[in-house]
């Protein structure tokens, strides 16, 4: 079946709602939905029962680009800083040398076992080098997998900010393929290119993010995710063209933007997570319609061996390798290993090959695709087994929840309190968003006039309005007063 115009919708809704009602069984049987959605996608292919005819790697490359500023944005809007900060240096290891030292040790190898020249190696190692956001996000995110002190934080910042030095080994050693004359120094001005400019874009529209959203005034809530959308697609786009890496960019801005006080931060930060499964929907279930099966198939043995090696040798030398300055117990190291989930980023990168037009392109593409599918599968379906097996997890009642998960679940506060503002107050004429109030304390309702107001954001004190307080503890009581700049007495 062609995809027309007519039957696009149709078609798509319908794959949308079998990945959603599969993805709400596939854990009771040990399977991840990731997995599911690239199955459900090959069923409705060429080749399997559906017949829907898609064989267009730019449309592919396309709708993959734009799922991984969500998939990315997303990840980074809920990375709590304070937990990421301690784990900074081995998340900045993990995401640069380790990428590296996997992408040279796999491409070593396959340069042995297959007929592919060492440049074509490199490429296919590139290609498979990071780990993947998508996967990792929602693997852990939906097994509820608690894990011990600053390992979880580790994991997740490295899958979110290991994507952009992939895609530049990725581009440099596709260029290397496709022009032989040129030798591996050429690869440094390009990498530095890249990370520089990448950085210090994500830092900057970050800056500049923030004061858009919290100072354009939009009369409608609903149109702040949308301004959130915009602002994202700018940061990529823009820093791409002059030369930056635009996932790099968008990720630091996202980390950025989720460790500040937003104007209606609740209703985007819903929004982005309910995206995020969108995009990963639409991405598996693309990236399975593009695959045939029937091509798959020649290459299940040497993608076997692979990908085998890339689990059990490639992926332990490097995060090993990476981590040998800093102090961590041995087993969190294997852990750490075995994290090492390929998704669809690998099978997007791949698409840059077809592109290209280079001779190897197809086979590329199938082996990335199998190497992605027995990651999800070994490495995926295993992660609680292997965690327990290392003692790395915790009983789920002693997980530490972030203050964004606190804020976005609703739990109930023990804490109330009517304060007063003071016409002397320093704080009277500021939006609540600009008093960088304490994230376990919300502001229910304003008092003013004798009358009842529920604030957002963009709400202005006044003087004589009372603010009636909800915390969760009697100590984030003691932070609204220090943030309101006022003593506790002078609560009403």
């Amino acid at each position: 079946m062609d995809l027309t115009i007519e039957n696009i919708l149709l078609v798509g809704s319908l794959l949308l709602f079998i990945s959603i009602i599969a993805g709400k069984t596939s854990y009771k049987f040990g399977v991840p939905t990731l997995v599911l959605f690239l199955g459900i996608g090959m069923l409705a292919g060429e080749d399997g029962i559906g017949g829907i005819s898609f064989d267009n790697p730019q449309i592919a490359q396309l709708v993959g680009i734009i799922s991984l500023n969500f998939i990315l944005f997303s990840g980074g809007l809920d990375t709590d800083w304070k937990a990421v900060k301690p784990i900074m240096k081995e998340g900045f290891a993990l995401s640069t040398l380790g990428v590296l030292l996997t992408a040279v040790g796999l491409g070593t190898f396959v340069y042995y076992v297959t007929d592919f020249t060492i440049y074509e190696s490199l490429l296919l190692g590139s290609i498979v080098s990071s780990t993947d956001a998508a996967a990792v996000f929602s693997i852990l995110r939906s097994k509820n997998l608690a894990l011990r002190t600053n390992l979880r934080p580790t994991l997740e910042m490295e899958s979110g900010s290991n994507d952009p030095m992939a895609y530049v080994l990725t581009i440099a050693f596709l260029g290397l393929v496709i022009n032989q004359d040129k030798g591996l120094v050429s690869m440094i001005p390009l990498f530095f290119q890249q990370m520089i400019i990448g950085t210090i874009a994500g830092f900057g529209f970050g800056k500049l993010s923030k004061i858009i959203i919290n100072k354009i005034n939009l009369d409608f809530e609903g149109l702040y995710p949308v301004l959130v959308i915009a602002l994202m697609f700018i940061t990529f786009s823009v820093t791409d063209f002059v030369g930056g890496n635009g996932f790099l960019a968008i990720y630091i801005c996202a980390v950025f933007l989720g460790n500040q006080y937003l104007i209606h931060k609740k209703t985007i930060l819903k929004m982005y997570d309910g995206l995020a499964w969108l995009m990963q929907i639409v991405l598996f279930l693309t990236l399975g319609l593009l695959v045939f099966p029937s091509q798959i198939v020649p290459v299940i043995g040497i993608g076997l061996l692979i990908s085998l090696f890339l689990i059990f040798v490639a992926r332990p030398v490097a995060v090993f390798m990476s981590l040998i300055p800093f102090k961590m117990k041995l087993r969190r190291r294997f852990y750490i290993s075995w994290v090492g989930l390929r998704g669809a980023v690998p099978i997007v990168f791949a698409t840059y090959p077809l592109l290209a037009g280079i001779d190897k392109a197809n086979m590329i593409f199938n082996i990335v695709f199998f190497i992605s599918l027995t990651s999800i599968l070994i490495q995926g379906t295993t992660l609680s087994v292997v965690a327990k097996w290392l003692r790395v997890s915790i009983p789920s009642e002693e997980k530490k929840i972030s203050p964004s998960e606190k804020f976005l679940e609703e739990h109930p506060k023990t804490e109330m309190r009517e304060i007063g503002i003071a016409k002397g107050n320093k704080i009277v004429g500021k939006k609540i968003v600009d008093i960088e109030f304490p994230k376990t304390a919300i502001i229910a309702m304003i008092k003013r006039d004798d009358k009842y107001i529920t604030p957002n954001g963009n709400t202005v004190i006044n003087a004589d309005d009372v603010l009636i307080v909800l915390s969760e503890t009697k100590k984030g009581i003691k932070k609204v007063f220090k943030a309101l700049n006022i003593q506790e007495f002078s609560a009403a």
